[in-house]
């Protein structure tokens, strides 16, 4: 889904799997809320000698000479997209964005669609265009955490930026996201696999995503971003039955996502909605110490700043006669 129609981006996260010979480790590395949280991925270069008995091409970076390695095999990752012994987010982007601008070349679909790509350091990110049509796409890069739905992942997302916006922010103000071997901790899939768990199971008239993008859309520049939005809607969609999604109960629906909103910021505190959450679907995996965490108050700054609290109570006020 998007806010707004006209200036979509296609995000596409882009799974990383340690190549052959190589370990992929994740390590923390800020110690503030579990929302705010960053890893580094450290690489480390396992043994392939019983592969190379079994026949493999391949040689084994721990037990062969420097010499044979160079000769004989590509350099390991922590010679090509590694600071130290980390993987770079810089160095992966960059090397990504040259894999894609030589393999659009052998594509039919470079003879009619015009590729340029957008500056930036964390992602891969090109518009294709034809005529008057145009994409936006961006290419995120993430590491699994064990076989979790969590991930760390290349780029912020909005919610960890702050969105846009200006007193209610899903992200500690704290967070650092600029040192090119720090992968930032997202719960994106998760969510995207409620969404489907939902999809699955409202009536097929439902306008569940419709609410989402009302909201999104024309409450643009209130103070409220819209990833505080979403996690309302996903709350909303666990208390009110999914029965009760369909068409002709689209203005109740509104009315009780503004209700739970208006609840929260009386009480000053918005569960996140992955970490600490009983109610998720099985089928949702996380790893085991975030299921163990008391639920996280994205509101709490709210409670912190009472000049804060007054503003987006006033701002929610506004939001009625919208």
């Amino acid at each position: 889904w998007s806010p707004r129609e006209q200036d979509v981006v296609y995000r596409v996260l882009v799974p990383l799997n340690p190549p052959l010979g190589h370990a992929f480790h994740l390590e923390l590395n800020s110690a503030g809320q579990m929302a705010a949280r960053t890893f580094c991925v450290r690489v480390e270069l396992v043994c392939t000698c019983k592969r190379e008995q079994l026949g493999e091409k391949l040689l084994c970076f721990l037990h062969h000479s420097r010499k044979k390695l160079r000769r004989k095999q590509k350099p390991s990752l922590l010679k090509t997209l590694c600071t130290g012994s980390y993987l770079d987010v810089e160095k992966t982007s960059h090397w990504f964005c040259q894999l894609v601008r030589c393999s659009w070349l052998h594509l039919p679909e470079s003879y009619s669609w015009h590729l340029v790509f957008q500056p930036c350091s964390r992602s891969c990110q090109f518009r294709l265009s034809k005529g008057k049509k145009s994409l936006m796409v961006e290419m995120l890069f993430g590491v699994r955490h064990g076989d979790s739905d969590i991930f760390v992942v290349s780029q912020p997302t909005e919610a960890q930026k702050g969105g846009s916006s200006t007193f209610v922010s899903s992200q500690p103000a704290e967070a650092d996201f600029t040192a090119s071997t720090a992968w930032p901790e997202t719960y994106a899939v998760a969510e995207a696999k409620f969404f489907r768990h939902v999809a699955r199971q409202v009536p097929c008239e439902s306008l569940h995503l419709k609410c989402l993008q009302v909201f999104t859309c024309i409450l643009r520049g209130t103070g409220f971003s819209s990833s505080t939005w979403k996690t309302v809607v996903m709350h909303v969609l666990t208390t009110v039955p999914l029965s009760r999604w369909r068409r002709r109960e689209f203005a109740r629906r509104l009315w009780d996502i503004m209700a739970y909103l208006r609840r929260c910021l009386q009480l000053k505190r918005l569960e996140h909605f992955v970490l600490g959450n009983e109610r998720l679907p099985a089928e949702i995996r996380l790893p085991p110490a975030t299921q163990r965490v008391e639920p996280l108050n994205l509101f709490e700054h709210l409670a912190r700043d009472p000049a804060a609290h007054r503003e987006a109570m006033r701002a929610y006020g506004q939001l009625r006669f919208r």
